[in-house]
């Protein structure tokens, strides 16, 4: 479900309860475009979940493939600042 900013700023946060009750998730608004998303907190918890199980799995399959590299920290300290 799409809302307004304007909605959310007259009528509050209460909004949040109302809408969440009917939709899993809510869209804001602003100016025409799509710029934030709304969860309840359970929802929230439910996709954080799957998102680091999907991260469990992927390194698994990292480590059955060979894929990774052995460094000590210095050396990974050096590749993240390179990063940067």
């Amino acid at each position: 479900m799409t809302i307004s900013a304007n909605e959310v700023k007259t009528k509050g946060v209460s909004l949040f309860s109302t809408m969440l009750d009917k939709f899993d998730e809510l869209i804001i608004n602003v100016r025409g475009k799509d710029k934030f998303v709304v969860l309840d907190i359970q929802r929230y918890n439910e996709l954080r979940a799957n998102e680091l199980d999907l991260a469990y799995i992927q390194t698994t399959q990292d480590i059955k493939d060979n894929n990774y590299k052995t460094q000590s920290a210095k050396e990974h300290i050096a590749d993240l600042m390179n990063e940067l």
